[in-house]
């Protein structure tokens, strides 16, 4: 046992496990990188002022999750508690929305840290797919990235999957729902800290999950009363194109997301099997972000799906990914001679592209095929000095048991084709 243990509330990734989680990340980025949306990847620490102007001081990923650092220098740093507001100022920074082609696509996958009461599901470690569409206002663009996510999601094989869609308003008209929201909620019993956000940002007090909360919620003013006209254009919009694309969606009036920098759209993706966790996703527009950094203003939509919580999620519907074999050949050498020539074959086999290891550690035989077996290898590659006097291997098939002589010469180009 080691004297050292991963940190309380994270994991490691490994084997089998992980290729699950490398499968995960492909399927939710493969529907990305077919719609025009580049790879980003920025640092894991970032001024802690980029977060509180962004995601908002009055968060609980800001006043209460987040991790800070001070450097020598004296530099406030804080660990990233998620995408949106790193790639954004990445875009920047580059100056990628003054190239010409907007909007500026791109997609990321890293890990986030958020401190937090471990639990299924919840980790203070965690790992995100996200994509990020800037500098474009087009509910067009909304709807591609809800398209997107549900296409990723069943290409997995998920189906018991739900989409929550919301519009927050614009800075025209919440400020009225606002004004709506904070003279209700000061009449409600509430404790300090809940009233203490009424002042700050009360659509806040909607995604309060506790019971006794959200029962006196039941007559709190419905934002949709207070969309302009403006909005509620651009939100029917992008419901009938989700509508007209065949992807299935329910409407939450009181979806408002955690962080601070939305409007309009808004969206969730929920996995009823994941119990009080059952969030796997989500996003939605954020026309102001650009501004609170710092930017240019450059209307932007974007969204981040959790890796964990996708994984989660496929082992509540029992879905088994069809995952390709780690290694397809092993070859087993017996003798010094055996192991130089059938090194030289796994080489070949491998710049062929096929997926090949080797019995390293000189072991015998018997332990050699055990570990061939453990490999979940289709074929074995066998040779002694007798087979390589004659100019052959021997060609095992792990499945049928099958052993064939194959001229040593042709080994790599059958094996390559048998595999196809």
């Amino acid at each position: 046992m080691s004297t050292f243990q991963a940190p309380k509330g994270t994991y490691d990734l490994t084997p089998p496990r992980s290729a699950t989680f490398l499968a995960v990340r492909d399927a939710i980025s493969a529907p990305l990188r077919d719609s025009g949306y580049g790879y980003i990847e920025t640092p894991g620490f970032e001024n802690v002022e980029l977060f509180a102007r962004g995601v908002g001081e009055s968060t609980d990923i800001v006043t209460k999750e987040m991790y800070t650092l001070t450097t020598k220098g004296g530099d406030q740093l804080a660990l990233r508690p998620e995408g949106t507001a790193s790639v954004l100022r990445a875009a920047l920074e580059a100056n990628l929305h003054k190239a010409g082609n907007l909007p500026v696509k791109l997609w990321y996958s890293g890990s986030y840290y958020r401190y937090e009461r471990p639990q299924a599901g919840r980790y203070r470690h965690f790992s995100q797919v996200g994509a990020e569409a800037i500098g474009t206002e087009d509910p067009a663009l909304d709807a591609e990235l809800i398209i997107l996510a549900d296409q990723a999601y069943r290409s997995l094989g998920l189906r018991q999957f739900r989409i929550l869609l919301n519009s927050l308003g614009d800075k025209e008209c919440r400020p009225v729902y606002r004004e709506a929201l904070q003279t209700f909620l000061r009449d409600l019993d509430l404790d300090e800290e809940t009233r203490r956000r009424i002042e700050i940002n009360p659509l806040r007090v909607l995604d309060d999950k506790r019971a006794d909360v959200q029962k006196q919620l039941t007559d709190a003013p419905k934002l949709r009363d207070y969309l302009c006209d403006a909005c509620k254009a651009y939100h029917e919009e992008v419901r009938a194109l989700i509508t007209a694309a065949g992807v299935a969606f329910e409407d939450d009036e009181k979806l408002v997301r955690g962080l601070d920098y939305y409007t309009r759209t808004t969206f969730e993706f929920v996995h009823d099997g994941l119990g009080s966790q059952s969030a796997v996703g989500g996003g939605g527009r954020y026309d102001g972000l650009s501004e609170m950094i710092g930017g240019p203003e450059l209307p932007s939509v974007g969204w981040a799906l959790g890796v964990d919580r996708t994984v989660l999620a496929l082992e509540a519907e029992g879905v088994e990914l069809d995952l390709p074999a780690t290694t397809s050949v092993y070859a087993v050498p017996l003798g010094e001679e055996a192991r130089r020539v059938l090194f030289g074959v796994v080489t070949e086999l491998r710049r062929a592209g096929v997926a090949a290891d080797f019995a390293f550690g000189g072991r015998g035989l018997k332990g050699a095929m055990k570990s061939a077996n453990r490999s979940g290898a289709r074929y074995t590659l066998v040779a002694g000095e007798r087979d390589l006097a004659e100019g052959v291997v021997q060609l095992k098939d792990m499945e049928s048991g099958e052993q064939t002589a194959v001229p040593l010469t042709e080994a790599a180009a059958e094996l390559a084709k048998r595999l196809g």
